[in-house]
């Protein structure tokens, strides 16, 4: 059995919880699912924004999530498996591959978050390489990542 809090996660934080009390920004454990050759996949929760208060524009998601996939394929190869986008637009899910311990997790979205920041343009933002490439924000991408950034000490701070 896995024990999340060996992890870095707190136990009570870890699934769904209510909307209502959720700050943001955070990083949570969602779920976890062994396989039976004791393989993990790992769903976290990259909260951006509070649920039914402020809402992400479709060109800072589309932009963000850029950014996340090419962060957590070069940073975590080995580990990374998909970045979704919250329909709330409040948010991404994070899927992981046998690497679930919150500080890993937490220093390579550090590390992408800043290199966003010095970024000079939004990956795959290409005709080749996304179905929407006009839609992009390099500035409204670097915003979300300061804003982001500044919040670090408080991932943890879910409920």
């Amino acid at each position: 059995m896995i024990d999340v809090m060996q992890l870095g996660w707190e136990a009570d934080t870890v699934g769904e919880l209510d909307h209502r009390i959720l700050k943001a920004p955070h990083v949570k454990l969602r779920s976890f699912t062994q396989g039976p050759a004791g393989d993990v996949v790992y769903a976290v929760d990259l909260r951006i924004n509070q649920p039914n208060s402020i809402f992400l524009s479709t060109t800072e998601m589309h932009s963000f999530e850029h950014f996340l996939l090419w962060g957590f394929q070069k940073y975590m190869p080995q580990n990374f498996i998909s970045i979704g986008l919250m329909g709330c637009q409040t948010g991404f899910y994070l899927v992981l591959f046998n690497e679930g311990h919150a500080k890993a997790i937490f220093d390579v979205y550090e590390k992408i978050l800043n290199d966003i920041l010095t970024a000079s343009e939004v990956p795959y933002a290409n005709i080749a390489q996304c179905g929407n490439y006009k839609n992009h924000s390099l500035e409204l991408a670097q915003q979300l990542a300061k804003r982001v950034l500044e919040a670090r000490s408080n991932w943890q701070q879910v409920a």
